[in-house]
């Protein structure tokens, strides 16, 4: 059985704040970009731990999947079979704050 993916508050900000910054160049890019982004947390549900351990967090929950320059931090509850995406963080931004 998959577990349930969701964004939490903070992901979708972040969400947000890539799709408005891209729509300054490019509108149809951002929504597209923004979509993909999404898109890349879908896999979570059936691989619940392919992402790997955030090295600065070294907490077996936090993981996360990189997303061409962008981290994506998620949190895993296997006792309720949910990942939760907690950042869409670009890389440049340094250490993801949770």
């Amino acid at each position: 059985m998959a577990y349930q993916v969701g964004l939490s508050p903070s992901a979708r900000r972040d969400l947000q704040g890539i799709v408005r910054y891209i729509s300054l160049d490019n509108p149809d890019r951002a929504r597209s970009f923004g979509a993909f982004l999404v898109s890349k947390t879908k896999p979570l549900g059936d691989f619940p731990e392919i992402g790997r351990v955030v090295p600065e967090l070294d907490d077996p929950a936090i993981r996360e999947i990189i997303v061409r320059s962008y981290r994506v931090v998620y949190r895993v509850n296997h006792a309720a079979r949910r990942i939760e995406v907690v950042r869409f963080w670009h890389a440049a931004r340094g250490i993801p704050e949770l």
